[in-house]
């Protein structure tokens, strides 16, 4: 993933509080069982030294007595010294069987230590061997690491731009959500200073448009725009999913910008065309995006753009704020409102209506969105119940619980048809205007 040069500087080196913490009790635990173990083996180490050639309970004086005490008897009874070499004989073959047994035990002990050594020595190796590969491991650029880009915004040293205020600003508009999520208007920002933070970070962004039937009409004015207004200068990725590849048009790109044509089935009612968006942008993402890919924007083709869109729309999880209601009461919003749809929001829930036109954010989070969506769309399928406007609807539920890191204004998504407001000063992005019975297949 992309990331500034610091950045790498630093996850190269760090281990994670939780990664340490496991080593450290895993060495702990290994050197505990090394002590326990040579201490066994020290009082298993056997006596080397034959301490006595007396039987194992016979006293060394004892023996000198009963000498004498037979050499007494004898001169008394004249009995032949016979039982005295004999008792000679028995105590010397006690002694042999003494001092046999004492080398089988020595041998076992010996053997014992030799098995303990082995085994502490194996263990202390695996552990060294853990600690190195580990060592290794953590030393290693963090290559296929997320990192949060908006949490580590470097700026380019001695860039100049201008100083910012705190007391000066919009103050015709909402600048920032009540979760304190930024609402991105003209004037809220500095592109200079933005361009310059993420072209360090070499990031890459995909964008897809779906262009079904007779919607391949509108590609062309949407890809030459998008070359002269879309993340100019940045790794762009276009993906057009259509079931007309031959009628995709020829556009000059740029040097880091590519585009890519799926072909997908026709389908015979829009709200199907629609449906599938989520499933097939999250197949894109699981197949291809997850590891190439830092943002993306899910855009509609039926669209064109007449100013910059670039890094000020970057965000976690951005939505654009839909034009045609921004200005109204959240009852008034075309959420869906039948309780047995999981699109479902009630009349006094919702923030803002988002558009499912524009939205975003991280790769990691659209999938996460379009999975969602796709579930509980075909869940509703599976009830039999469509949302009043489809996968806009479940976007909108979606958005309602997990809140946007990032608001993008109207201005992201004006209508054609409508008149400019005073607090729209800049058109960046607008849905051209269409007659739908002649594009849509059902109408």
């Amino acid at each position: 993933m992309a990331m500034t040069i610091s950045w790498r500087l630093q996850s190269c080196r760090r281990i994670r509080t939780d990664d340490a913490m496991i080593v450290l009790v895993l060495t702990v635990l290994v050197a505990l069982m090394v002590l326990v173990l040579l201490v066994q083996a020290v009082e298993l180490a056997p006596d080397r030294e034959i301490k006595s050639e007396v039987p194992p309970g016979v006293h060394r004086d004892c023996k000198v007595d009963q000498r004498n005490a037979d050499v007494a008897l004898r001169s008394r009874t004249g009995v032949p010294e016979v039982r005295c070499e004999l008792r000679d004989a028995v105590n010397m073959a006690f002694v042999a069987d003494a001092s046999e047994q004492n080398v089988v035990d020595q041998d076992s002990g010996i053997n014992m230590i030799n098995v303990r050594i082995a085994f502490v020595t194996v263990l202390t190796a695996l552990l060294l061997g853990f600690l190195y590969v580990y060592s290794w491991q953590s030393a290693r650029p963090a290559v296929d690491a997320v990192v949060s880009h908006s949490l580590h915004l470097v700026v380019p040293d001695h860039l100049r731009y201008r100083q910012p205020s705190a007391v000066h600003g919009r103050n015709d508009v909402v600048t920032v959500a009540p979760w304190l999520a930024p609402i991105v208007w003209e004037g809220t920002f500095n592109p200079h200073l933005l361009d310059s933070i993420y072209q360090q970070m070499n990031i890459s962004v995909a964008a897809t448009v779906f262009a079904v039937g007779k919607y391949t009409i509108f590609l062309k004015n949407f890809l030459e725009t998008a070359e002269k207004n879309f993340f100019v200068g940045f790794k762009v990725h276009i993906y057009v999913f259509t079931d007309r590849p031959e009628e995709v048009p020829q556009v000059q790109l740029a040097s880091s910008r590519q585009l890519t044509v799926r072909s997908v089935p026709s389908l015979n009612r829009w709200q199907e065309i629609s449906a599938r968006r989520m499933e097939l942008i999250q197949k894109l993402i699981e197949e291809e995006l997850h590891n190439t890919t830092d943002y993306m924007f899910c855009l509609d083709v039926d669209s064109r753009f007449h100013d910059r869109w670039s890094t000020e729309s970057l965000g976690g999880l951005v939505a654009v704020i839909h034009p045609g209601y921004y200005t109204d009461e959240r009852s008034r919003f075309p959420y869906e409102r039948r309780p047995e749809s999981r699109a479902y929001i009630a009349a006094e829930e919702g923030d803002f209506y988002y558009c499912g036109g524009a939205f975003g954010g991280t790769v990691k989070e659209v999938w996460l969105l379009t999975k969602t969506c796709r579930y509980n769309f075909e869940a509703d399928a599976v009830d039999g119940i469509e949302a009043a406007w489809q996968e806009e609807s479940h976007l909108n539920r979606y958005m309602w619980i997990n809140k946007p890191t990032k608001l993008l204004s109207p201005e992201y998504l004006w209508q054609d048809f409508h008149p400019r407001s005073p607090e729209i000063q800049v058109i960046r992005f607008s849905g051209v205007i269409k007659n739908y019975a002649e594009i849509r297949p059902n109408i």
